[in-house]
């Protein structure tokens, strides 16, 4: 199904940079880099001049929660809520 998401498919895009990218932590990239990695995906259809501010803050905040997820057990110090 190449070329099916669109930028407002936050959720399935985070889901695949994290299996792309998993040790990268997304709060670190850019929004430059991050449009980068979101228009190569081989899934993504969008406008690669689409995708506001918003749009790719929320692509990487739902991507930092996967990369949280992931790394809850990896180290000495998981992540911490309150």
């Amino acid at each position: 199904m190449p070329g099916t998401l669109d930028w407002g498919d936050t959720d399935n895009i985070a889901i695949l940079l994290a299996n792309d990218f998993p040790d990268i932590d997304p709060l670190g990239a850019s929004l430059a880099q991050l449009r980068e990695w979101i228009t190569g995906l081989d899934q993504f259809g969008g406008n690669p001049q689409g995708g506001n501010e918003a749009q790719l803050e929320d692509v990487r905040m739902a991507w930092h929660e996967k990369y949280n997820e992931r790394n809850w057990d990896a180290g000495p110090n998981p992540p911490f809520y309150y």
